[in-house]
């Protein structure tokens, strides 16, 4: 995700590096830069202008500190705009109403009805909503069974009417339904084209005045680019929507949307899906964005992540183990598991500041963790909680049983036993004056 577009700005920020001061003539050259690097990565082409020529009135007008080097000076005032350009704050749904209506908006392919489900899901364990989505697309054949089954996958009921084409009575009825049976949010999926035509235009409007929804979003791919922009406008047109959301943002993009879209149609972008999977989605954070776009990670959003998937009793509980050095396969395999849900690895990774630029190039396999878990789960039930009696026999049985060999089982043993020790050095004497001096602050 906008790997091209950090490595050019990165290469435009070089041209003030060993340089006094700013000057007209180095903002000139750099700024130059900066405007191909963003109509490179699909930039509308009056949004780049106009974004350069805002830096360049702030960086001329800055008294550059002694402390601070001109090429950091550029980096801040760059990120600081680059939030503003994509809407400065994270911007929230409404959810108001009994039931909220959320009504989705966008092209064929867009993701549409997957990330309805996302949403649904997200809103549903997060926000503790009663959701339902509703089938209202009724042209494309897979649609209402899609639907069905991401609403199983998430224990969401849908709505669905398999004889009536009528797309504006199915979301009337509906609401109808969600208000008889106690759920207070509807999510309408809508029916999307391959294009913008009048008839899908005339359709979802109708929708739209009929059940007044709380919130309308747009959904747009991410790999469109300028042409996602330009539809953008189109539908802002005629639905006056509330926000943007913005998909396959883990895909091979170029960022064009991301960064034109808020000052072309003036509406906040809201979410991102970043992934296939039901929990592959975020809430959008134009400061963060900007902090990974300038390859300075996004520590903040890697710490949520974490803490959604943090158990405080099953903390307790482990470091009680840790503690006593009980600590066994059993829990290592879990902690596994915890990560993996977090999220795709090498978008974790990139999280950190610093670490982006060094695994661009890396292939990561989201399977990383598979020969771990052969391993582990070759072992029987008593040598996973007594790794000590793991002798070289047992080694070699687990070897032949995870389709590993004996050199991956000592590795792992090593790393385990290794993993162990700084457990229970930081539970103990200087490692537990550090966590006292944290749990202060």
């Amino acid at each position: 995700m906008f790997e091209n577009l950090s490595d050019r700005l990165e290469r435009s920020f070089k041209i003030l590096k060993g340089q006094g001061k700013i000057t007209e003539i180095n903002v000139a050259e750099t700024l130059k830069e900066v405007r191909r690097a963003l109509l490179d990565a699909d930039v509308n082409y009056k949004t780049a202008k106009e974004f350069t020529e805002k830096v360049k009135e702030k960086a001329l007008g800055q008294d550059v500190l002694n402390a601070v080097k001109p090429e950091q000076m550029m980096v801040k005032i760059v990120h600081d705009e680059l939030a503003i350009l994509m809407g400065g704050t994270a911007t929230d749904i409404n959810i108001k109403g009994n039931p909220a209506v959320i009504l989705m908006s966008g092209l064929q392919g867009s993701g549409k009805t997957t990330f309805s489900g996302k949403l649904a899901n997200m809103l549903k364990s997060k926000r503790g909503k009663s959701p339902l989505l509703v089938a209202g697309d009724v042209y494309r054949p897979a649609a209402i069974e899609q639907l069905k089954v991401l609403g199983e996958q998430i224990g969401v009921p849908v709505y669905f009417e398999e004889d009536n084409k009528n797309p504006v009575k199915i979301a009337k009825n509906a609401i109808q339904y969600a208000r008889q049976h106690g759920r207070d949010l509807v999510i309408i999926d809508t029916a999307g084209r391959l294009a913008i035509d009048q008839e899908m235009m005339d359709e979802i409007e109708s929708i739209k005045n009929a059940v007044n929804p709380q919130e309308i979003l747009f959904v747009v791919d991410a790999m469109t680019g300028q042409d996602a922009v330009n539809t953008a406008k189109e539908f802002n047109e005629r639905l006056n929507f509330n926000g943007v959301v913005l998909t396959k943002l883990d895909g091979d993009t170029r960022g064009g949307a991301a960064l034109s879209i808020r000052s072309v149609v003036d509406k906040p972008i809201k979410f991102v899906g970043t992934g296939e999977k039901l929990d592959a989605i975020d809430v959008f954070h134009p400061e963060r964005m900007a902090d990974r776009i300038l390859g300075m990670g996004d520590v903040v959003t890697l710490v949520e992540k974490a803490q959604e998937q943090y158990d405080e009793e099953e903390a307790r509980r482990l470091q009680k183990k840790i503690a006593k050095n009980q600590f066994d396969f059993n829990d290592f395999i879990n902690q596994i598991q915890q990560i993996k849900k977090m999220g795709n690895l090498k978008d974790l990774a990139s999280m950190i500041p610093g670490v982006g630029k060094q695994i661009k190039d890396l292939d990561f396999d989201d399977d990383a963790f598979k020969g771990i878990e052969a391993i582990i789960r070759s072992m029987t039930p008593q040598e996973r909680t007594n790794p000590e009696i793991l002798n070289g026999s047992r080694r070699a049985r687990i070897a032949k049983g995870s389709g590993t060999d004996v050199q991956e089982v000592n590795r792992l043993i090593k790393q385990f036993d290794e993993t162990r020790k700084m457990m229970r050095q930081m539970t103990s004497g200087g490692g537990k004056q550090i966590m006292k001096n944290m749990r202060r602050r």
